[in-house]
């Protein structure tokens, strides 16, 4: 059952530290030193004095805004409309209140780097090939806070397999059975009277009358069920065991293609500029397409795959090209 919280301390009702916001401190700190040790091994095109500017403004223009971006244009207008975004222009930039799009901040990243490419006269291919061995690490400290966030989770599983996991926030799930949810808040109110019991006497008529929201459950409900577990219990009786697809993802597209890309730099110091990127976006979208038969899809299908899945192929057709890029222009470090 998972019971783990988001968040790591809190100063105050507003102000909150949370995994989410220090798996982006992680993964850029991660990247600056080992771009930084790339670079002092001549291993980067970026110098060592340059590396932290490249970190920042990818960070910035790359991961948040298109990351962002990615998510309101492939899931949030398919979703609500282009309206929703013509009424509120704001929604595109305020990503603390949710919603980011991997394969958004993957393509951000790239064009920035085609910007800063152009603007300082490096190769382009050159500079993501640095840049494509160490974001496999912040995908990894990524999907390891949407673990710990309890989302993004993966479809359904026999509970007595070992890396079965509960998650709460699944009884919210649009595909989930409303009377789970119900039968799950009323056998966890039985059990905590004074807790849960006035919390859902305060949402709720009685059983087929039913208004406690998924945000009063996030930030009520859950918060005493990681303190007391005759409710954490209650509730797991009512919810079906999925995969940790984010921890698959974690391991596949962060942790195995980081170590693989960075053997590769490290051992062929001579190997063709794209190569590296071509590996990435190729191994990164198998990955993701693999992972997406056991994730639990977000959104609706598209010509029968999930859009994880219909986005990755691209990523293919990308990775493709840059390999045709490094045998047509053959070009390395000297």
């Amino acid at each position: 059952m998972h019971d783990l919280d988001p968040v790591i301390f809190s100063i105050s009702e507003k102000i909150k530290l949370r995994w989410y916001g220090l798996s982006y401190v992680a993964g850029f700190l991660a990247a600056f030193l080992i771009l930084g040790r790339l670079a002092r091994r001549n291993l980067y095109v970026v110098t060592e004095e340059k590396v932290a500017d490249v970190i920042t403004y990818a960070a910035v223009f790359g991961v948040f805004l298109g990351g962002r971006l990615g998510y309101v244009i492939f899931y949030m207008i398919p979703r609500e409309g282009i309206g929703a975004v013509l009424n509120d222009p704001l929604s595109i930039v305020r990503v603390w209140d949710g919603g980011m799009s991997s394969h958004g901040g993957i393509l951000g990243i790239m064009f920035f780097l085609l910007f800063y490419a152009w603007k300082n006269k490096v190769n382009w291919a050159a500079l993501g090939d640095g840049m494509v061995v160490v974001a496999p690490l912040g995908v990894f400290f990524g999907r390891v806070a949407n673990f710990i966030n309890g989302e993004l989770y993966g479809t359904y599983t026999a509970a007595s397999n070992w890396y079965a996991v509960k998650f709460p926030k699944a009884l919210f799930d649009p595909a989930a059975n409303q009377d789970h949810l119900e039968s799950a808040l009323f056998e966890a109110a039985t059990v905590d009277p004074d807790g849960v019991g006035q919390i859902v006497s305060d949402y709720s008529i009685g059983k087929g009358d039913f208004t406690v929201s998924r945000a009063v459950f996030e930030n009520q409900i859950e918060p005493i069920a990681r303190e007391n577990p005759a409710v954490l219990e209650a509730l797991g009786n009512h919810i079906p065991a999925r995969h940790p697809s984010q921890l698959y993802e974690g391991i596949l597209e962060g942790l195995v293609l980081f170590l693989l890309l960075f053997w590769m730099r490290r051992s062929f110091t001579k190997m063709w500029h794209g190569v590296l990127t071509g590996t990435f976006f190729v191994l990164y979208a198998i990955f993701r397409i693999l992972v997406e038969n056991v994730r639990q899809p977000d959104h609706s299908l598209i010509l029968g795959v999930t859009k994880g899945q219909f986005y990755s192929y691209f990523m293919i057709a990308i990775g493709l090209g840059f390999f045709a890029y490094a045998w047509k222009t053959r070009k390395s470090f000297d």
